[in-house]
């Protein structure tokens, strides 16, 4: 798919977004495109051209990217993210945009449309947390490798991913627990 550029595959995913009532994920590594700001968005998907190749549209892929987010504020919508906490360290990016990335996660730990949970370094987990994954209500998922981008739509697929994410939700805090990580992954950035 990123043969054709970032922002085709980004205005899919706006489309995706527009289309699903309950978007569920989990990502191990990387704060999840949704809850992404434009700067951390840009390494991103710069570190995906320079891995692939292929078109360096990554401007337009970063304006699609925060396109999808205007699904956060519809009452309609919800939004169950999980996050490993390595997530909140992982430097793709430099010191002072990660920063704004954490403090960007702090903002929608209150909105009522997400629901934003971190495992926690050393949590006991009854699930190996190989790959990110979405799940659009219960119609598909898609799942990122290092070369590939899947779509599964069959129900043994899909009750699959649904049950890594509801183990991976069983070892995730929330709420004041989840912003507690959140704080002390900024504070641990070097001041500046």
């Amino acid at each position: 798919m990123l043969a054709g550029g970032h922002r085709v595959r980004q205005e899919a995913g706006v489309s995706h977004s527009r289309e699903t009532r309950v978007t569920t994920g989990y990502e191990p590594a990387i704060v999840p495109g949704i809850f992404q700001i434009a700067e951390y968005a840009r390494h991103v998907l710069t570190h995906a051209s320079n891995l692939h190749g292929g078109p360096r549209d990554i401007d337009e892929g970063v304006r699609a990217r925060l396109k999808r987010q205007e699904s956060l504020y519809h009452s309609a919508k919800r939004f169950r993210f999980i996050m490993a906490e390595a997530a909140l360290y992982v430097q793709i990016c430099p010191p002072d945009v990660l920063a704004a990335q954490l403090d960007r996660l702090v903002g929608l730990l209150g909105l009522d449309t997400v629901e934003m949970g971190i495992v926690p370094l050393g949590a006991p987990v009854t699930v190996i947390p190989k790959h990110g994954f979405w799940i659009y209500d219960d119609r598909f998922v898609t799942v990122e490798t290092w070369n590939a981008e899947m779509w599964l739509d069959e129900p043994s697929d899909i009750a699959l991913y649904r049950k890594v994410w509801e183990k991976q939700h069983a070892a995730a805090v929330y709420g004041p627990s989840a912003h507690r990580l959140i704080a002390r992954a900024r504070s641990a950035l070097a001041p500046g």
